[in-house]
C-alpha cells in the first residue's frame, strides 16, 4: 500500500469513528426524556379526586398519579399567580428574582430554566397562561394569552404578532400545544414543554359542554365556611374575600358576560337565565344567601376544572398515540392552593394549608412506580432543579430549590429539608392579605404577621384546620422558640432580609443628553489632520483614564450612548467599561464585532454588532435606547438590534475605564481585556446625541 493510499484509509478510518461518534451522541441526546409541565390556575387539591376530592371527579389527572407518584406535601414560596410562576422560571424565592407581586414585570434576562434547557439541547417552549408581562425569553416557541386572559375568544401573543381566537380558552390552550407537538417541534430533539391553563382562575366560566354539570346537586360544604376568625391575629378577620361578602354579580354570574360570540351567548343565557329568574325570586337572606353564593361559585368552578380534565386527557392520548408516553415525564400542579369555602374564603394568599398546599402529580414510566406517593417536603422552588436534573443539565449553584429526581425514585436524600419557607408580600393590594412570612415543619407553623406586629402559631396535628393559635400559649414556649430559630435560620439561608432584588422592567430615566467625557487623542495615522489631538496605541495592558462612580458618573437607569474612532489591531478587547461583576457594563469588541455587554445583579447581557476592520480606522457607537435595547453605528451606518439589554438598576462600585476593564470584570472575559491599537477620540453621553451630532463625529477625519 503506497502513502497516499494509507492516508486515505486512515481518513475513512477516523472519518467512520467520528460518525459512529456523533451518531451516537444524537442518539443519546434523542433518548432524553421529554418533559411536559402541566399546570392550571387555582387549582384546589382538595379539587382532585386522586386526593379524595368529596366534590369532583378528575378522571385525566387521576390518571397520571394512578400512573406516577402523588405528593402530599408540596408548598409555594409565594401563594399568588405571577409570582409562583417566576420562582418556577428561576428557582429562586420572590426576593431574588424580583417578581413578588401581581403587576410586576418579570424580567427574563435573568437565568431561567428556559434558557438553560436550550443551551443543554432541548427545544422550549410555552403555551397558555404566562401572566408575567414580559414577553417569554429563552423559548423557542411561544403562544401565550395577554395578562390574564378572558375564558372565551381569546387574543394570544405569538413571536409573529397576535392571534386572534374564537372558542372556549382551555380548548384552545390545548389545540396550540397539540399544534406544537404534532407539526412545530423537531421530533430529533427532547422538548421542554409549558402547557399552562388560566382556569379555573375567577371568574369561573364554564364551557357549553359542563355549563349545566352538577345542577340539582349539592355540594358538600366545607366544615369551617363560617368560620368567626377567633383565636387568630386580626389578619385573618380584616381580609377581603369571603363567600359571604366579596363574591361579585359578575362571579355570581348574576349579569351578563362580556366578549361572547351570539351563538355563546345563546346557550349562556339559556343556562343562567332561568336559575337567575328563580334565586331573585326567592329573596334570599342570611345563611341561606350565603349557601347559595357557594353553590354557584364552587360548581362554576368545579366546572372550568371538568373542561381542564378533559383536555389534560386529550393531551395523554395523544402522547399514547404517538409513542411520546414512555419517554416523557408529565407533571402536574397549580401555582398555588385555593379555597373552597375553607374559612368562608375563596382565593389564595395565605400561608394557611389550603392556600400554601399545591397538587403536584408525577408520571415518569420506568422510573417512578405507579401509584406510589410521597409525604417529604417539596416545593415549587424545585421545579426548576428537577427539569435540569431530568435533562442531565447542570444545576447552577445560585438555585435555591432541590432537584426531586432522587424522590421519584424513591431514595429521598437523607438531608433532606425538614421545614419550608413562605414570604407574601401583596399588601396593600386585592383582598387585603397582609404581608407575611413563616416556617411549617412536619407539625408545626409559625407566621409573622411583621407589619401587623402580630404572630401565629399552629399545632396542625391538633389543630388542622388552623383555628387556634398557640403562639401564647405558654405549654408551646419551648416550641415557639424552636420554630423562631428555625425561621430565622431559613431567612438566612435564602437571602431574605427583608429587601428585593430590582429586577423589574423600569422605564428609563428622563435624562437630558449630555456629553460626560470626550477624551481627544490625536492624528490619524495617515497625516491627515484630525481634531482629535495626538493618537495613542494601546497595548492592550494599559487603561489610559480611570475615574471613580460619584455624581455625573452614575448611570443608574439612564439610556446612554458610547463611541469611539479607534484603529484595532486585535479582534477582541475591551474600550471602555463601567462597574463591575454586579452591576456595571463595557463597550469594546468582541471575536471582530462591535459589542457591548451591561450586568445587573450579576447577570450578563451581551448584544453584538457589525464587524469592525482590523488595522483599518473606524468610528463605532453604541447606544443603550429608551427601550433599553441597543443600536450601533458603524462609520454612519446604524444596525438596530432587538435584543433587551435594560439599564444599570444601580450605581457602578467599581469606577470607569478607559482602554481596558480595570474594576471586578463586567463582561465574558478573564482579565482586564484591554484594547490593542489606536485609539483617536473617546466620547460618552448620558442620554442620545441627535444623529447630527453622531453623523458630524462619523465623518470627521
Amino acid at each position: 500500500m503506497n502513502l497516499n493510499s494509507r492516508y486515505i484509509a486512515t481518513l475513512i478510518v477516523v472519518g467512520t469513528i467520528l460518525s459512529t461518534v456523533y451518531t451516537t451522541a444524537v442518539t443519546a441526546a434523542a433518548k432524553r426524556p421529554n418533559i411536559l409541565f402541566i399546570m392550571s390556575d387555582d387549582h384546589a387539591y382538595q379539587a382532585i379526586s386522586a386526593y379524595g376530592s368529596k366534590v369532583n371527579k378528575t378522571p385525566n389527572i387521576d390518571r397520571i398519579a394512578r400512573e406516577g407518584m402523588r405528593f402530599d406535601r408540596a408548598f409555594v414560596t409565594n401563594s399568588i399567580c405571577g409570582p409562583a410562576r417566576a420562582v418556577i422560571m428561576t428557582g429562586k424565592y420572590s426576593h431574588l428574582n424580583g417578581f413578588v407581586r401581581n403587576g410586576n414585570t418579570f424580567n427574563g434576562e435573568q437565568q431561567t430554566v428556559s434558557k438553560l434547557l436550550q443551551q443543554a439541547g432541548y427545544q422550549t417552549a410555552v403555551v397558555g397562561k404566562w401572566h408575567l408581562k414580559s414577553t417569554p425569553i429563552g423559548f423557542d416557541h411561544f403562544h401565550i394569552l395577554i395578562g390574564q386572559g378572558p375564558y372565551y375568544n381569546p387574543t394570544m401573543k405569538t413571536p409573529t404578532g397576535n392571534i386572534k381566537h374564537v372558542g372556549y380558552t382551555t380548548e384552545i390552550i390545548t389545540d396550540e400545544a397539540l399544534k406544537y407537538l404534532k407539526d412545530i417541534r423537531d421530533p430529533k430533539q427532547p422538548f421542554f414543554l409549558m402547557y399552562q391553563h388560566k382556569a379555573p382562575h375567577r371568574n369561573w366560566q364554564p364551557s357549553e359542554t359542563h355549563i349545566s354539570k352538577y345542577d340539582g346537586e349539592t355540594i358538600p360544604e366545607p366544615t369551617t365556611l363560617y368560620d368567626d376568625y377567633k383565636g387568630r391575629s386580626s389578619a385573618a378577620s380584616n381580609q377581603a374575600m369571603t363567600v359571604a361578602k366579596h363574591l361579585s354579580p359578575n362571579d355570581l354570574k348574576l349579569v351578563p358576560q362580556r366578549g361572547l360570540t351570539e351563538q355563546q351567548s345563546k346557550y349562556w343565557n339559556e343556562a343562567y337565565g332561568p336559575k337567575n329568574e328563580a334565586f331573585k325570586k326567592a329573596n334570599l337572606t342570611g345563611k341561606e344567601l350565603i349557601q347559595w353564593k357557594y353553590q354557584r361559585y364552587v360548581k362554576d368552578y368545579l366546572r372550568c376544572i371538568d373542561s381542564v380534565d378533559d383536555n389534560v386527557g386529550r393531551i395523554l392520548n395523544y402522547l399514547d398515540e404517538s409513542g411520546l408516553a414512555d419517554n416523557t415525564i408529565v407533571i402536574y400542579t397549580s401555582d398555588q392552593g385555593w379555597y373552597l369555602g375553607e374559612h368562608g374564603w375563596y382565593d389564595k394568599r395565605w400561608m394557611y394549608e389550603e392556600s400554601f398546599r399545591t397538587p403536584l402529580i408525577v408520571r415518569w414510566p420506568k422510573h417512578i412506580k405507579p401509584g406510589s406517593t410521597n409525604s417529604d417536603l417539596v416545593m415549587n422552588l424545585d421545579f426548576a432543579e428537577t427539569f435540569l436534573d431530568i435533562a442531565g443539565a447542570m444545576i447552577p449553584a445560585d438555585m435555591q430549590g432541590k432537584s426531586l429526581k432522587p424522590i421519584f425514585a424513591d431514595q429521598t436524600p437523607k438531608d433532606w429539608r425538614t421545614s419550608v419557607y413562605y414570604h407574601y408580600y401583596e399588601f396593600p393590594g386585592a383582598h387585603s392579605v397582609a404581608k407575611h412570612y413563616g416556617v411549617r415543619t412536619d407539625r408545626y407553623k409559625l407566621i409573622n404577621f411583621y407589619e401587623n406586629k402580630e404572630w401565629e402559631m399552629f399545632d396542625l396535628q391538633t389543630d388542622p384546620h388552623e383555628l387556634n393559635s398557640v403562639y401564647d400559649n405558654p405549654k408551646y414556649r419551648e416550641v415557639r422558640e424552636k420554630m423562631a430559630a428555625e425561621l430565622q435560620k431559613l431567612r438566612n439561608q435564602y437571602d431574605d432580609d427583608g429587601s428585593v432584588i430590582n429586577f423589574g422592567s423600569v422605564e428609563a430615566k428622563n435624562v437630558k443628553t449630555q456629553l460626560v467625557r470626550r477624551l481627544r487623542f490625536g492624528e490619524f495615522d495617515n497625516n491627515q489632520p484630525s481634531p482629535h489631538g495626538a493618537a495613542i496605541t494601546l497595548d492592550g495592558k494599559t487603561a489610559v483614564f480611570t475615574t471613580a462612580t460619584a455624581g455625573k458618573w452614575n448611570p443608574e437607569y439612564k439610556p446612554f450612548t458610547i463611541g469611539a474612532w479607534i484603529r484595532p489591531s486585535n479582534a477582541t478587547g475591551v474600550i471602555a467599561a463601567h462597574g463591575g461583576e454586579s452591576i456595571g457594563y463595557s463597550f469594546g469588541l468582541q471575536d471582530g464585532k462591535v459589542a457591548l455587554s451591561v450586568r445587573n445583579g450579576g447577570v450578563l447581557t451581551t448584544v453584538v454588532g457589525p464587524t469592525i476592520e482590523n488595522n483599518t480606522w473606524s468610528n463605532v457607537v453604541a447606544i443603550l435606547n429608551r427601550q433599553g435595547t441597543v443600536d450601533f453605528i458603524v462609520n454612519g451606518v446604524t444596525t438596530k438590534t432587538k435584543t433587551k439589554a435594560g439599564f444599570l438598576h444601580g450605581p457602578p462600585a467599581d469606577g470607569f475605564n478607559v482602554g481596558q476593564d480595570d474594576g471586578s470584570i463586567v463582561g465574558d472575559y478573564d482579565d482586564a481585556n484591554g484594547f490593542q491599537g489606536q485609539l483617536a477620540d473617546f466620547r460618552l453621553w448620558w442620554g442620545i446625541p441627535e444623529k447630527e451630532v453622531l453623523q458630524e463625529w462619523a465623518t470627521t477625519k
